[in-house]
């Protein structure tokens, strides 16, 4: 398959009667990313306003950013673990992937692509695929001859247009945190409102700097800052869920996960609060819904050593086996939503689809093989 400029970057794409999708051959980034939603093509990811620009002195991962990319590790790796030194979402998320192949057949279309690691030697098998009437990308990304602590995500980033509200919701939550540390740091021109280390049981509901309190599930909102939290979802659950609903588009954006996997889902809220290169205050209405095993986004490090969330039963990183693969599995898709559905209560497994539940009770049925995030 031939590479193409999309947004600055040589790509890949892949496309069916529902999806239409670019994958970045530097960091593998997935967008643009068009959804076709009967007559309507919604494109819900974001990307980065410098996309086409020239920058200097910027790591891969920034020229790039865009839509959703798979980290290992996942997290910012300032501090080295043990003697690997790994860049700002690792490899995965800034080196170049080899293409292997793409399939088709009259229900399905795949893009095969793969990463050979040097910091932590290790093979990663990425596959996205589409499939026929479905309103879905299938991601999945298989591990295979690694050894040790790991911890890893994907980091999906959401662009909500100008005057267009969000209503987020997750699956029921275990535990929910502010970044324990400093997020930002005014002094280089980062700012953040909410109160660090605060915990919190509901998104309706966390601590702001200032005394006040944030509801987390409508945005965008607090022009001006940057902000992470990190929820976990409950341990009996048998999958996992995030959802943003863009309520004057009439649309919901969700991701399906196994949540023995993917235990946790950081939330970037990006409004405007970085005003150091190459943000410069123009990084606006963004929100991330990452789904992780991970210290939040700090790295290896931290999250391979016994943690505050460890401590909770909560994991921050799995046990690599060379003679097992793992493989790490999440559904994104998509959905038109009647007038008056506000956000979604929860989300109901049926034979080849789900269905969306709405605070308000209305329902929205997306036909979907869910059984993917188990491997199946």
């Amino acid at each position: 398959m031939k590479l193409k400029t999309i947004m600055g970057q040589p790509s890949w794409t892949l496309k069916n009667n529902a999806v239409e999708a670019a994958m970045t051959q530097t960091g593998g980034h997935l967008g643009p990313v068009a959804f076709r939603l009967g007559r309507r093509v919604v494109r819900p990811f974001h990307v980065a306003p410098w996309a086409e620009e020239k920058l200097e002195k910027v790591p891969p991962i920034l020229q790039v950013l865009r839509g959703d990319f798979f980290c290992m590790p996942f997290g910012g790796n300032s501090t080295a673990w043990r003697k690997e030194r790994h860049p700002a979402h690792g490899q995965t998320a800034n080196e170049g992937w080899q293409f292997v192949e793409t399939t088709e057949d009259s229900s399905s279309c795949s893009l095969r692509l793969r990463m050979k690691t040097t910091v932590r030697k290790a093979q990663v098998d990425k596959l996205i695929q589409l499939r026929t009437n479905h309103p879905a990308i299938y991601c999945r990304h298989t591990i295979s001859g690694a050894t040790g602590p790991m911890n890893f995500g994907h980091h999906a980033m959401l662009k909500f247009p100008t005057g267009s509200v969000g209503r987020i919701s997750t699956s029921p939550i275990r535990f929910g945190q502010v970044y324990p540390g400093p997020f930002e740091n005014p002094v280089e021109g980062g700012y953040s409102c909410l109160k660090a280390g605060a915990e919190f049981r509901s998104l309706q509901s966390v601590p702001m700097a200032d005394g006040g309190r944030a509801d987390l599930t409508r945005y965008p909102a607090r022009e001006g800052f940057e902000d992470l939290v990190m929820v976990s979802a409950k341990p009996d659950t048998d999958f996992a869920w995030s959802a943003a609903v863009f309520s004057g588009e009439r649309t919901v954006w969700f991701a399906l996960k196994d949540p023995r996997v993917l235990a946790s889902t950081v939330m970037w809220h990006s409004h405007g609060g970085r005003h150091y290169a190459p943000w410069n205050g123009r990084h606006r209405r963004v929100l991330a819904l990452e789904e992780v095993t991970s210290h939040f986004h700090d790295g290896l490090a931290e999250s391979a050593k016994t943690n505050a969330l460890t401590a909770r039963g909560i994991p921050t990183a799995v046990e690599l086996n060379p003679k097992r693969p793992t493989v790490v599995n999440v559904i994104m898709a998509m959905a038109v939503v009647p007038e008056g559905f506000e956000r979604v209560r929860r989300i109901e497994r049926k034979k080849d689809a789900v269905t969306l539940v709405g605070e308000d009770h209305h329902r929205v049925t997306v036909p979907l093989d869910w059984k993917f995030i188990y491997g199946a």
